[in-house]
């Protein structure tokens, strides 16, 4: 027992584990992260290996990644023991289903650069806690990249997703090809293809996806280096050109034409913004946009913009858009009922082509949606009157499944989403524009004495986002930021500050780090 254990040296592995493979997959719900645990346990197999696979189930509502944990030895007529679950410092080849599922296994200690091959899809799905943050809270993808290729023995790192998506299947295909073109693996890359085929269900869009997988991954390892997409920027939204008729096509051209008359450095983000206001309302609304942007424009050149890069018009030209396509009932049910989402919806839950999908949208209306549709007029009289507004609270106030797949919840989705074309008259739109004119207004008095300034000022309005009661608490956190603005405005510093009560209005939801930082000022001012 003791001259067995006198082998051993401190801090050598034991020899007879070197032919053993240790690989654990990070993979979310609905990213086949079963079956590619499956056809791995398979693969290993049918070439002679003895093989043992576990998974530690993450939680739902993607909080938490299931880790999929599998050890291979070459058969030897001895029964091995295999680990149940992997060890810091002791992973030969990790496979992520997104980028940040990959950096969690960095800070886990899974990654180490001696030993762990690791294959990742470069592509973001927001987990739970970066979609909570008020602000953006996504986390920043190139510092994992710069993680992984710092820690880990090799990467193999590009769209695995798309992959998946254009070849009509999930992505643990497109994970299954790069771990066949990696190379990390002793085994013939056919037989990776027949353990797909001997699964026989979606074999012909699995194969698709895991053949562009396996040539992207026997590229980068064929040009000595790693594919690494994550760090190449993303195409920005919304920039396919608008359909429809001719007639609106031709207005639409028209207001593109007037682009050109902006400064250059601003010219894309305007073009961004012009279209996703023709697609929230019609031609003319993007013309209303364009309206302000040149007043703008204007007072940016005679204040010196030309040396900041026009960045208060470029700033404007972003938060206008988004504050002009405010979140109502009327677009979230243009949303549901759109040409091509139901296409959607039934590839992304994989349905066959002869399978009916069910469809059910969830709302909760309260008395101030209600009300925000009334005509401008009626809108105001009913507000004046508290009882009556909780008399329709009581009548509308309840939650509602609505089976969009079925005509009558359709029809009724598409007829609220009609009434776009009476929205310039409601009561909400009226609040809109006029909450919109009185922060450019207080902007555009700030930007010839304090550029800096004026150029925060117009990002404040990212604070206010949403409908109901998100959109409220939007509300009061600006009202609470610009009024804490207006106490600085006239030192050096404003703008430091501005920009710091916008952090920490973005910091929490409660809106404890804006109170805090509201204190501060008012301790000086």
């Amino acid at each position: 027992m003791n001259a067995a254990l006198g082998e051993l040296t401190p801090g050598r592995p034991d020899s007879r584990l070197s032919g053993i493979v240790k690989l654990a997959i990070f993979a979310v719900g609905g990213q086949g992260g079963g079956v590619l645990n499956g056809w791995i346990v398979d693969l290993a197999e049918r070439n002679g290996f003895d093989v043992q696979a576990t998974s530690v189930a993450g939680v739902a509502q993607r909080t938490g990644a299931t880790i999929y944990y599998i050890e291979m030895l070459p058969r030897s007529g001895r029964a091995p023991v295999f680990a149940l679950a992997p060890a810091e410092g002791d992973v030969d080849i990790l496979l992520a289903a997104e980028l940040m599922e990959a950096g969690r296994a960095v800070m886990r200690g899974f990654v180490t650069p001696d030993r762990t091959r690791v294959i990742a899809s470069s592509h973001r799905a927001l987990a739970t806690v970066e979609k909570m943050v008020p602000g953006n809270g996504a986390g920043d993808g190139q510092a994992v990249m710069r993680a992984l290729r710092d820690q880990a023995a090799g990467v193999v790192a590009f769209d695995m997703q798309a992959i998946a998506e254009e070849a009509g299947t999930v992505i643990s295909s497109a994970l299954f090809g790069a771990l066949a073109g990696s190379g990390h693996l002793p085994f013939e890359v056919e037989s990776f293809r027949d353990t797909v085929r001997a699964s026989g269900r979606g074999v012909e869009a699995s194969l698709a996806a895991f053949e562009r997988a396996c040539a992207e991954a026997q590229g980068a390892a064929g040009a000595g280096g790693e594919a690494q997409a994550g760090e190449e920027a993303e195409e920005p939204a919304g920039a396919e050109r608008p359909r429809g008729p001719e007639r609106l096509l031709a207005e639409y051209t028209a207001q593109e034409g007037r682009i050109a008359e902006l400064p250059e450095p601003v010219r894309a983000t305007v073009a961004a913004g012009l279209r996703k206001l023709v697609r929230f309302q019609d031609p003319a609304y993007g013309a209303e946009y364009l309206d302000r942007l040149e007043v703008l424009a204007r007072a940016d050149h005679d204040a010196g913009g030309a040396a900041h890069d026009f960045a208060f018009t470029a700033t404007a030209a972003k938060y206008l858009a988004n504050a002009m396509a405010y979140d109502d009932i009327i677009r979230v049910a243009d949303a549901k009922t759109r040409v091509g989402r139901f296409d959607r919806i039934r590839s992304e839950v994989d349905a066959p082509p002869r399978a009916l999908t069910r469809v059910t949208e969830y709302t909760h209306p309260g008395s101030a949606e209600v009300v925000s549709l009334m005509p401008a007029g009626l809108g105001r009289r009913v507000e004046a009157r508290p009882g009556l507004v909780r008399f329709i609270d009581r009548l509308v106030n309840r939650g509602r499944h609505i089976r969009s797949d079925r005509i009558g919840g359709f029809v009724s989705l598409y007829m609220l989403a009609g009434l776009r074309r009476w929205r310039r008259g409601l009561l909400r739109h009226g609040r809109e524009m006029a909450h919109i004119e009185s922060w450019l207004d207080t902007a555009q008095g700030r930007v010839s004495r304090d550029y800096a300034l004026a150029v925060e000022t117009l990002r404040a309005r990212r604070l206010i986002k949403g409908y109901s009661d998100t959109h409220i608490r939007g509300l009061s956190k600006f009202d609470r930021v610009m009024a804490g603005i207006a106490m600085v405005e006239h030192r050096d510093d404003a703008a430091e500050w501005a920009r710091r009560l916008i952090d920490a209005a973005l910091a929490d939801e409660k809106g404890e780090a804006l109170d805090g930082a509201r204190k501060t000022i008012e301790s000086f001012a």
